[in-house]
């Protein structure tokens, strides 16, 4: 009989070893927990046994119960990494194709895949509440979550309908050569000869699918003030790309806008936008009419060339330039043409009995009978732990705990392989003295 009660002691040292094995094998990962074997001994007995004569029969593996202590931090500079301080497990969900189901991890390491969600690194989605505009969650439940996505662009394009500019021409600016009689034949404007106009001003503005196009006007100098009359002209060469566009209403001739300023260097005309015929942005089916305004503050003094305001009224969409997660959970996105958009609320839940969850690997966990369904909440209230963004928690596992254990349980077997060994031994000297 001490035979088979010194093997089950093998077979019991050999379990915690196993245990404590596993636990050190996985001290670097994120969010693992660490198990701890806890034994039961072996009664054998009857209503007629004698109490103060019973002796054990060995001893059994009761459980390897997984410990859900906290585990360490470490900082990260992804705004993906999450991590929980305090109780509760974010949720990943599997594809269809996976035929991965609902699982419940501590390793907040989450990533952006090829269709823009956010997954942990076996490609399970991280599963947040859908909000509104405000950030406010609409839908609560394990049936209302959804998989969190990154939007790739935000916001509806409007075309640019209208410029505005406000600048100062030197008073002081010669007229370039050639260019004192505009009706000669001999003078030539080339946008890509800087000694036929005084200066040039580039706009961003917006087709109607949201393109950016650059209006450029170029300033020529036409006349000064003379004694018989104080006012001057400046003629303006306007384009968008390489289309000049035309401030008249005949097609076949393009018309220039012309500013003319008083002695005191106010702009006289034109006091009203100018509209140019409509032109044909790159890719677009229709053409484009903007008006173009500088009765708003531009000024011809003796000071340098200057560019004080511009305003157009077009936008283009927004392309996604970062993402964020709050301490409570609210996922935020910011894109290029100045939006946020709030993406959802990552949802944490918590079981009644974490040491009855259903280790799957990779960290993650699955609900069973014996942990209870799971009871779903925001990150820092009803009892939930916080988030920490920025930061992955490390797994709980202490090594100078474990390799005590490990000594702990190397004696305990070699103590038990010792039994054995001296039960041999009593049987052998039996047979040998029946022979």
């Amino acid at each position: 009989m001490s035979f088979f009660t010194s093997l089950s002691g093998l077979q019991a040292a050999q379990t915690d070893m196993s245990t404590i094995s596993h636990n050190l094998a996985n001290v670097q990962t994120n969010g693992f927990k660490k198990s701890q074997t806890q034994f039961a001994d072996v009664i054998a007995s009857t209503a007629n046994s004698n109490p103060t004569q019973m002796v054990g029969s060995g001893v059994v593996v009761k459980a390897v119960r997984q410990q859900f202590g906290q585990g360490g931090f470490t900082q990260s500079s992804s705004a993906l990494d999450v991590a929980i301080s305090g109780d509760g497990f974010f949720i990943v969900k599997g594809d269809e194709k996976s035929g991965n189901g609902v699982a419940f991890t501590r390793n907040g390491s989450f990533q952006v895949n090829a269709d823009r969600y956010v997954t942990d690194a076996q490609g399970n989605k991280l599963q947040v509440y859908p909000v509104d505009g405000s950030g406010a969650v609409v839908a609560t439940g394990l049936s209302s979550t959804v998989s969190l996505r990154l939007p790739q662009t935000s916001g509806t394009p409007e075309e640019t309908e209208n410029v505005k500019l406000g600048l100062n021409l030197n008073a002081g600016s010669p007229i370039p050569a050639d260019a004192a009689r505009f009706d000669d034949e001999e003078y030539q404007f080339d946008r890509f000869d800087p000694g036929t106009y005084n200066q040039s001003v580039q706009t961003t503005i917006y087709d109607a699918n949201g393109n950016a196009l650059t209006l450029t006007n170029y300033f020529v100098r036409e006349t000064k003030p003379t004694n018989d009359d104080a006012s001057s002209t400046w003629r303006v060469y306007s384009f968008v790309g390489d289309q000049q566009l035309n401030a008249g209403s005949d097609p076949d001739t393009i018309q220039q806008i012309e500013l003319t300023f008083d002695g005191t260097g106010k702009l006289s005309s034109p006091a009203a936008p100018v509209t140019f015929m409509g032109f044909l942005a790159p890719g677009a089916t229709s053409e484009q009419v903007v008006k173009l305004d500088f009765s708003s503050g531009t000024t011809q003094v003796s000071s340098p060339f200057s560019l004080n305001a511009t305003s157009q009224d077009g936008s283009p969409v927004g392309q996604i330039e970062g993402v964020t997660i709050a301490d409570d959970g609210t996922v935020n996105a910011s894109f290029s043409n100045g939006d946020t958009q709030a993406l959802g609320k990552v949802v944490l839940a918590s079981f009644a009995n974490n040491g009855g969850l259903r280790q799957l690997g990779n960290s993650t966990w699955a609900a069973t009978g014996f942990s209870g369904d799971a009871r779903l909440g925001e990150p820092g209230t009803n009892g939930f732990g916080g988030l920490m963004s920025g930061a992955i928690e490390r797994s709980n596992v202490d090594i100078t705990e474990e390799l005590v254990a490990l000594i702990a349980a190397q004696r305990n077997f070699q103590a038990n392989a010792k039994a054995l060994d001296t039960a041999s031994q009593m049987s052998q000297t039996i047979f040998n003295i029946r022979s």
